[in-house]
């Protein structure tokens, strides 16, 4: 290679560094934002995390000193007073509140109290359809077999969880009304469906031998 060429190539590579240098000072600032924007952005989100972390540590102190209360009305009352951090915790609240009204001979405060859980759409369906179900098994609850057995249907239709826990209350309905047969064959089909559980299977079982029927070996 010439001298001429080697001078040229030293020419045209300080021309592009130039260039280099004047689009950094021109758009250097974007790049700074931008890691700015992702460091305040992780650092934020970090916050986030350490601030929901104590707002459920809090919460959980809370219950368990609730909790640590005399069973009956004073337990009710700490745990009616604890701060929920979100919808779902207070919806759990409200259920340990029930809890304690129903073992406190109080079904009525009990049942009113998951009713609302279980009409108000802000709440996990999951906790609704928990709550409903508590509110249609609770004795004294004030509804009539018709309005329980109707709950209960919603509650037994496939694809929901509480599903086969609705169809034991529903036999039990029907043998308070009398259908011992209805009962039985509900029960069974219980005894063989693929998702009941051990405990609800031998439950189901005890009460088909004990109405005089002949429980499904499947």
């Amino acid at each position: 290679m010439s001298d001429t060429d080697s001078f040229i190539d030293e020419v045209t590579e300080e021309v592009r560094r130039d260039k280099l240098f004047a689009t950094f000072r021109k758009y250097g600032w974007i790049a700074v934002v931008a890691v700015l924007a992702l460091v305040g952005g992780a650092a934020w989100r970090e916050y986030q995390k350490v601030q929901a972390d104590a707002r459920s540590q809090a919460f959980g102190d809370a219950v368990l000193a609730a909790l640590d209360k005399p069973a009956g009305a004073e337990r009710v009352a700490a745990l009616a007073a604890v701060e929920a951090p979100n919808v779902g915790g207070r919806a759990v609240l409200d259920m340990m509140e029930a809890a304690e009204q129903s073992s406190a001979d109080n079904p009525t405060a009990a049942a009113e109290l998951l009713s609302a859980i279980a009409s108000n759409g802000e709440v996990p369906a999951i906790y609704r359809d928990i709550a409903s179900f508590k509110a249609l098994s609770l004795p004294g609850n004030g509804q009539s077999a018709e309005d329980r057995r109707i709950g209960l249907e919603a509650l037994a239709i496939p694809g929901k969880p509480l599903r086969l826990l609705a169809e034991e209350q529903l036999a039990l309905i029907e043998i308070e009304a009398g259908e011992t047969a209805a009962a039985i064959d509900r029960l069974n089909a219980i005894l063989v469906d693929s998702e009941v559980s051990a405990g609800l299977r031998r439950r189901a079982a005890q009460l088909i031998v004990a109405l005089g029927g002949i429980p499904d070996a499947g």
